[in-house]
């Protein structure tokens, strides 16, 4: 029964991977028919690979790679992270405190499984990367989803944090850069951030996956550098930043005082010898990767790959009437506004459906990253510019349609 329970309370709180828009993009290639995918941020779909001297460590390594490793990970990429935890001045970091894990998104799940009890509430951004809300209520506790204003570069709005406080709050997730949005959260912000968690005794979740993929000189900053004092877990890993999706290799670090969570760090360990140790070979990419030639610069400076792509996507987007767009400071996409006196859009899942069938476009509709009125779509830009002027230009095409079926 409680099973039962869990389930039907995630379905309410996570977009279903396998609803009908999928559903209906599979029956479409199993029929021969090409669908431009502007859902997901798979990368090395869009044929940008890991770098090399990653797959060659991997490979002459693979030999050694057939044992469990130390639940927490090898020793060699966890020293490495904790170099990196140095560069971004994050203090107080060693290896104890470094979990390596089949993705970040299994350390995630993993920190909340440890941390909430039944009817314990997370205090998370709408929009949200739904893997945190799912998370939270696959967890027994409640997510609270605190607002990112659109109108201030969708940063988080301190006040609505604040308001939303409660004594069952345990944490704050804080994902930056951000995903669905692409904002840059500037360091005043974070600082009040870390006040917040201060004042209430909260634990910080810092989603950093995006660190890397940084546009227009913009630098980042680590949250878990603002403080010594506020319990904070920072996930970060290869997927994005060296396109390295199917690896499987992210890392969580614990920093600040952990003097009154050592028995959420004893969990936390528990739960990390449960499932024995993360995938060795993804394990053996961290410390080529770390420290290695970083060449997502290359990709993200003026000029490059993903520069480019997302410029195009902006610009083009913006050009459509009744569409609007926060150009993306990080990351890999963009979270556009459909204006609803223009796009009177009730149901935008369906929204998403009809775009797919008539145009053979698969976005991921606003409201299944919780975001809560059916106005907006994320669109990722990593189809390389003469597909990406081919999907916007079906977007705009199947718009134009829909402005005429409405009246508008």
């Amino acid at each position: 029964m409680r099973t039962v329970t869990k389930s039907s309370k995630l379905a309410n709180v996570c977009y279903d991977i396998r609803g009908p828009v999928l559903d209906k993009a599979r029956q479409m290639e199993e029929e021969g028919q090409k669908i431009i995918k502007l859902n997901i941020g798979n990368i090395a779909a869009f044929g940008l690979m890991p770098p090399d001297e990653i797959v060659q460590d991997m490979i002459r390594n693979l030999p050694d790679a057939a044992g469990y490793t130390d639940s927490k990970g090898l020793f060699a990429p966890r020293k490495a992270v904790v170099h990196y935890c140095q560069e971004k001045g994050i203090r107080g970091v060693a290896v104890d405190d470094v979990y390596l894990g089949n993705g970040a998104s299994e350390l995630i799940v993993m920190a909340l499984n440890a941390m909430l009890d039944n009817g314990d509430e997370v205090l998370l951004p709408a929009p949200d990367y739904p893997l945190y809300t799912a998370a939270v209520a696959l967890s027994g506790g409640n997510p609270v989803h605190y607002v990112c204003d659109e109108s201030s570069d969708w940063f988080p709005d301190i006040a609505d944090i604040r308001a939303k406080i409660t004594p069952r709050t345990k944490a704050i997730v804080v994902i930056n850069p951000n995903n669905p949005t692409g904002a840059l959260y500037p360091e005043p912000l974070l600082r009040e951030i870390v006040e917040l968690a201060r004042q209430h005794q909260l634990i910080i979740l810092a989603d950093e996956i995006y660190d890397k993929t940084l546009y227009d000189g913009h630098v980042h900053t680590s949250i878990a550098a603002l403080s010594d004092d506020v319990l904070t877990l920072t996930f970060n890993g290869l997927s994005k930043n060296y396109r390295s999706c199917g690896y499987r290799a992210g890392w969580m670090v614990v920093s600040g005082d952990k003097r009154h969570a050592l028995d959420y760090i004893t969990g936390l360990n528990m739960l990390a010898s449960m499932r024995l140790c993360a995938n060795t070979p993804g394990q053996l990419a961290i410390q080529t990767a770390l420290g290695g030639y970083q060449s997502i610069k290359d990709l993200v400076a003026p000029g490059g790959r993903l520069a480019r792509q997302r410029d195009l996507a902006y610009e083009l987007l913006s050009q459509i009437p009744g569409v609007s767009v926060v150009k993306p400071k990080a990351a890999l996409y963009m979270f556009p506004r459909l204006d609803p006196k223009i796009y009177p859009i009730e149901d935008d899942q369906q929204f998403a459906y009809e775009l797919l069938a008539e145009e053979k476009v698969l976005i991921v509709q606003g409201t299944g990253f919780n975001w809560k009125s059916p106005d907006h779509f994320r669109l990722v830009f990593l189809p390389n510019t003469d597909d990406l002027r081919d999907a916007v230009g079906r977007i705009e095409r199947f718009l134009a349609t829909y402005r005429k079926r409405h009246g508008r």
